[in-house]
C-alpha cells in the first residue's frame, strides 16, 4: 500500500487539512528519524491531570504517558517551576541549598547503603554516567542486557537498545539474554533460566578474552514486553553476577518512582542490593532530570580519579520540579494509589481476559500493565495486527494506550500514578470495546 510521509494512503484519507500540513512540516523540518503515535496522530494542544485535550477540545485519558506520572501541568509542580525560574537558574558549581535538600530526599527513598547521587538532564546520560562508572570500577567492557531491552539514545547505550531498529548492532562487548517470559516459561521457571543465561553470558565474554563490567536491566522489562515476573525473581541472576565480579545497574527510569506499587523503586520488590541505579523520566513530571544513585565505594573511586560535570543537570529549576514530584507523591499517596488502582486494573483485565480469546496473557505490578494478544491461546502465536488495530482503535474511543515486544503484540498500558477507579473503569470498558470490535468476524 503506497504511504504518505509515513502513514497509508487510507489513513491520509482520515486526516484533516490541517493535520496534514503538520505532518508534511514535522517530515521536511525534523527528518525521517521521528515517529508519530496512531494511524491518525494526536494533536496535543493541552494536559490537565490524566487527561491530554486536542486541537478540537476533546479530551483523552492518558494511560501511557509515564513522565507526567503525578499528573500533566500538576499546579505544584508549576508553581515550583515558575517561582524558581522566577529566582535563579545555573549549574552545580556554585554553592546551593536546593540540589542539597532534594538530594538528601531522594537519597531517603533509598536503602541507607546507596548513598550517593549525581544529576543528569535524562535517563540516556544517566545510564552513560553508570556504565563509564562501572567500567572504571571493574576495569571491563563487557554489558550484559536482554535482548530487545531500551537503555538510551546516546552513541553507548543506543547500541545497547535493541529495541530502537533493526538498524542497531550490537557492540562485541555487549551480551543478551531473554527477558523473564513468566507467560511462555512458566513463573517457577523464570529465576533459574535467567541466572542460567547470565552465566552463560559472563563465560561467553569471558571465552573472548571481555571482561564483564555490569549487568544492565529495567527491572520492569518494558521494551521486551513488560514483564514484572513473580517478585524475588530477579534475586538469583543479579547475585550470580555481583558475586562474578560484576556491578548489577537497576535500571529504574520505567519502574521508579512509585510505578509499581508495592514499593518505591522497582528494585526493591527483588530483594536485590543494585550497585548503581539509574532514574529518569517522571523524575521532574516533564521538566528534564535525571539521575544516578549508588554505593559510596563505587561512586567514590569513579569521581577521585575523574571529572563529571553537566551544564543543566541538577540545575535549581529542575531540582525544584523534582522536590515538588516527591511531595506529590508522599502527600497525595500516590504509591498507595498506584498499588490498589493497580491491582483493581489487573482484575479487571482479567475478567476481560475470560471474555476475549485474543487475549493470551495479563500481568502488570501497581500502575505498570502488559496484556499480550495471541491469535491462539495453544500456540501463544502473537497477534501484532491485532494489537495494532485495538491500540488505534482505543486512540478513536478517547483513550491513550500504546503496544511492546518485539513484534509488538503486547498492550503496554502505563497510567499516571494520579489514576483513580473511575479512570481505569472507563480504561476497562473503552478496551472491551475495542476487542468487541477487532475480534468481530
Amino acid at each position: 500500500m503506497s504511504m504518505i510521509n509515513g502513514f497509508s494512503a487510507a489513513d491520509a484519507e482520515r486526516l484533516s487539512a490541517h493535520e496534514r500540513s503538520l505532518i508534511e512540516r514535522r517530515e521536511r523540518l525534523l527528518g525521517p528519524a521521528y515517529r508519530l503515535f496512531y494511524e491518525r496522530p494526536l494533536h496535543t494542544v493541552r494536559g490537565e491531570g490524566v487527561w491530554l485535550f486536542d486541537d478540537q477540545g476533546r479530551r483523552y485519558l492518558d494511560a501511557y504517558n509515564n513522565v507526567a506520572s503525578v499528573g500533566h501541568c500538576h499546579p505544584r509542580v508549576v508553581s515550583a517551576i515558575s517561582r524558581q525560574a522566577a529566582q535563579l537558574n545555573t549549574h552545580t558549581r556554585y554553592l546551593q541549598e536546593g540540589i542539597l535538600d532534594y538530594a538528601e530526599q531522594l537519597l531517603g527513598t533509598f536503602p541507607d547503603y546507596l548513598e550517593r547521587v549525581m544529576f543528569t538532564c535524562t535517563g540516556s546520560e544517566a545510564n552513560d554516567l553508570a556504565l563509564r562508572i562501572a567500567r572504571h570500577h571493574t576495569g571491563g567492557t563487557g554489558v550484559i542486557i536482554t535482548r530487545f531491552a531500551y537503555h538510551g539514545v546516546t552513541g553507548d547505550l543506543a547500541e545497547l537498545s535493541p529495541s530502537l531498529g533493526a538498524g542497531i548492532r550490537l557492540p562485541a562487548h555487549a551480551r543478551t539474554v531473554l527477558a523473564p517470559d513468566a507467560y511462555r516459561l512458566g513463573a517457577d521457571q523464570v529465576a533459574a533460566t535467567l541466572a542460567a543465561d547470565v552465566r552463560a553470558a559472563i563465560d561467553d565474554l569471558r571465552a573472548q578474552g571481555i571482561r564483564p563490567a555490569a549487568l544492565l536491566l529495567d527491572g520492569i522489562f518494558s521494551s521486551d514486553g513488560v514483564f514484572p515476573g513473580p517478585a524475588g525473581f530477579l534475586a538469583e541472576a543479579v547475585a550470580l553476577a555481583q558475586a562474578e565480579g560484576l556491578l548489577y545497574i537497576a535500571d529504574e527510569v520505567q519502574s521508579g518512582f512509585a510505578r509499581t506499587g508495592d514499593a518505591f523503586w522497582g528494585f526493591e520488590r527483588h530483594g536485590v542490593r543494585p550497585d548503581l541505579v539509574t532514574l529518569g523520566k517522571p523524575m521532574g513530571n516533564g521538566q528534564p532530570i535525571a539521575g544516578l544513585v549508588g554505593r559510596a565505594e563505587v561512586v567514590d573511586g569513579f569521581g577521585r580519579n575523574l571529572r563529571y560535570f553537566n551544564t543543566f543537570g541538577g540545575n535549581p529549576v529542575s531540582c525544584a520540579a523534582g522536590q515538588a514530584v516527591l511531595d506529590v507523591i508522599r502527600d497525595e499517596e500516590l504509591q498507595a494509589r498506584a498499588r490498589e488502582t493497580g491491582r483493581y486494573l489487573l482484575q479487571g483485565l482479567g475478567r476481560l481476559q475470560q471474555r476475549h480469546a485474543l487475549i493470551g496473557d495479563v500481568r502488570g505490578a501497581g500502575l505498570f500493565l502488559g496484556v499480550e494478544l495471541v491469535k491462539d491461546r495453544a500456540s501463544q502465536a502473537p497477534a501484532a495486527a491485532e494489537t495494532r488495530r485495538v491500540v488505534n482503535a482505543m486512540r478513536e474511543r478517547g483513550v491513550l494506550i500504546s503496544a511492546a515486544g518485539p513484534l509488538e503484540n503486547i498492550l503496554k498500558i502505563r497510567p499516571l500514578l494520579a489514576f483513580e477507579r473511575e479512570h481505569a473503569d472507563l480504561l476497562l470498558e473503552t478496551l472491551d470495546a475495542a476487542l468487541d470490535e477487532v475480534g468481530a468476524p
